[in-house]
């Protein structure tokens, strides 16, 4: 059931970045080019997006369970912190230099293979040296 959940999520997510040229990075580097030639398209979809998950996150106070029948995985705590803020800094930056996050660098392994592998290396590098730090403390 699990792996049912996670193959329709992903496919309604890239089906989601398709159509909306969400997986395109100079799409991203329009919208951040505030004093040429904006884009606002980035503005819809993030608005897009928040108006299902309000509806999402209600429902999901009212449920036991997830619906793959795990407990649902939420954050331990709503602290805004230093390595929070900073994992988001280093977050945009990397989005605004790349124009690619996670999900549309993944996409893109199907659109554009051989460029976004460095991204996705750089990407892999990272969480490895996450999780070596975490193992460390």
């Amino acid at each position: 059931m699990r792996a049912l959940i996670a193959l329709l999520a992903g496919t309604i997510f890239g089906a989601g970045l398709a159509l909306s040229g969400m997986a395109d990075p100079a799409r991203i580097h329009a919208f951040l080019d505030l004093f040429g030639t904006w884009d606002p398209t980035l503005a819809f979809v993030i608005a897009g997006a928040i108006t299902p998950m309000v509806f999402a996150w209600l429902i999901q106070r009212r449920l036991p369970r997830a619906l793959s029948g795990d407990a649902f995985a939420l954050p331990g705590t709503r602290r805004i912190d230093a390595p929070l803020a900073v994992g988001a800094l280093l977050f945009g930056i990397g989005w605004g230099i790349a124009g690619l996050c996670p999900g549309p660098a993944i996409a893109n392994l199907a659109l554009a293979p051989f460029a976004v592998l460095p991204f996705l290396a750089a990407m892999i590098a990272g969480m490895l040296l996450h999780r070596l730090r975490a193992a460390g403390r």
